[in-house]
């Protein structure tokens, strides 16, 4: 695991966007895996200034989301679809058809979580997974206690990820579960990278990046990984001890 200390957010998020900005230049079918939030903001809005400032080519990308919450249909203003969509996928010239989440309004759940993950194998595997990090340690809505090896699956969320996300659905009410890809999906893409920023993540980064690997912070399963890149900004990187490992823009 590669850990890259950065002086400020913005330096943080700039660098994100570089690592994907050069998997996208280097590979002309790059698959990449996608995530949401509101750490991620910042890196679509980057990404989406080097389309239209570099001329980023996003035409040959094929992605797939990490989640998207059960029940709600695509065109719901709360699903992670609308939010790739208005973010980024309507942003820069990828093919919409090339661009993939589960469905949470699926009738058969378990059906579609099995049908997302035979999607991603189709396509090869996932080249460059980004991710962020929950409070409860969670990648993806991967939530404590998740195995290693779990797949695209269904899941009731934490309390912790509810309260957390809870505000942005505003008077609408959140729901309590949703498809994510399995921590075993994750860690089967050839390059994982984690972003997180904030003195509010520095403890459960600490747990994920120097703890035990334990399914209590299944973020620590990034630590099997042979090719992890993390991301912080110094507030994020607050609680860690490691100092040899930690390297400034």
């Amino acid at each position: 695991m590669e850990v890259l200390i950065q002086s400020s957010t913005a330096a943080a998020v700039e660098l994100v966007a570089e690592i994907i900005a050069r998997e996208v230049q280097a590979n002309p079918r790059p698959v990449l895996g996608l995530a949401t939030g509101r750490t991620m903001e910042s890196v679509y809005a980057r990404l989406v200034e080097m389309h239209r400032a570099e001329r980023l080519d996003f035409s040959g990308c094929r992605t797939f989301n990490l989640d998207e919450y059960a029940g709600l249909p695509g065109a719901d203003q709360h699903s992670y679809r609308h939010y790739m969509n208005r973010l980024f996928f309507h942003q820069v010239n990828i093919e919409l058809r090339n661009t993939h989440l589960p469905h949470g309004d699926a009738p058969d759940l378990a059906a579609e979580c099995e049908r997302y993950e035979r999607l991603i194998q189709e396509a090869g595997g996932i080249d460059l997974q980004l991710l962020g990090i929950g409070q409860s340690g969670h990648i993806g809505f991967n939530e404590p206690p998740s195995e290693a090896n779990s797949r695209t699956r269904l899941v009731t969320l934490a309390p912790e990820t509810i309260r957390q996300n809870a505000p942005l659905f505003g008077a609408d009410k959140m729901p309590s579960q949703a498809i994510t890809l399995g921590v075993g999906t994750i860690l089967a893409s050839q390059k994982c990278l984690l972003l997180a920023t904030g003195e509010s993540k520095a403890g459960i980064v600490s747990r994920a990046i120097e703890g035990p690997v334990t399914t209590a912070v299944p973020a620590s399963a990034l630590q099997l990984h042979p090719h992890c890149t993390v991301v912080l900004d110094e507030a994020a990187a607050g609680a860690l001890t490691g100092a040899p490992r930690k390297r400034f823009d």
